[in-house]
């Protein structure tokens, strides 16, 4: 069983620092132990820099940057920031509603560590950083096309990478697929088959299921 930390105290601190920063943050809420601030993604810095000075808080450990992809949303991404404050054994997230295009101000400023972060939210979301001093991407190869991390990008990718014996270099190429890419769903692989597996006369008598996976 899982064992949260104080809600009440994160829900107070929730409280106040929305009452102390109202002119970043849009709304608090306090989820599976956690702290969870809704903020406008330009106030990002000089809200992580105040997070960080507040004695009641020293949120000065960040742990994580990512993203979400809402594609039907206007404002399509969720720029997610996730500290730690190793004073008060205490967790906090922050959390922009970004459009397409839109540039977040980087927080290498205050917060060396976010470099290499913002660097894969780049590459995975191609989402852009304002401030930042070296926008690159740092997973995927030279010339990738795309960005992964979309829920639009194909699963098959748009080009695929091999080594070339006769012209001994790598190169790139449309992907071409030998059949028909095949989109698998949720359902038994057995679904519709009209032989029973070893042990699965055992199934009606047992668990109600038949051979092909239905009640």
């Amino acid at each position: 069983m899982a064992v949260y930390p104080d809600t009440a105290a994160l829900t107070e601190l929730g409280d106040l620092l929305a009452a102390q920063h109202a002119n970043a943050v849009l709304s608090a809420d306090v989820q599976f132990g956690e702290l969870t601030l809704a903020i406008h993604a330009a106030a990002v810095v000089p809200l992580v820099r105040a997070l960080a000075a507040d004695p009641a808080c020293r949120f000065s450990t960040l742990v994580d940057i990512t993203a979400v992809d809402n594609p039907e949303r206007p404002a399509r991404f969720d720029m997610v920031w996730q500290f730690l404050s190793m004073y008060t054994n205490q967790r906090i997230r922050l959390k922009a509603a970004v459009r397409e295009g839109e540039l977040v101000p980087s927080l290498t400023g205050v917060m060396p560590s976010a470099n290499w972060f913002e660097r894969e939210v780049f590459d995975m979301f191609g989402i852009m950083f304002s401030g930042h001093p070296d926008l690159r991407r740092i997973l995927t190869d030279y010339g990738f096309r795309g960005y992964p991390l979309r829920k639009d990008f194909p699963t098959t990718g748009y080009v695929e990478v091999r080594w070339d014996d006769s012209e001994k270099r790598v190169v790139y190429e449309p992907v071409r697929l030998v059949q028909e890419y095949r989109q698998f769903d949720f359902l038994s692989p057995w679904e519709g088959a009209k032989y029973i597996l070893p042990g699965d006369e055992k199934a009606p008598a047992t668990t109600g299921v038949t051979a092909e996976g239905k009640k």
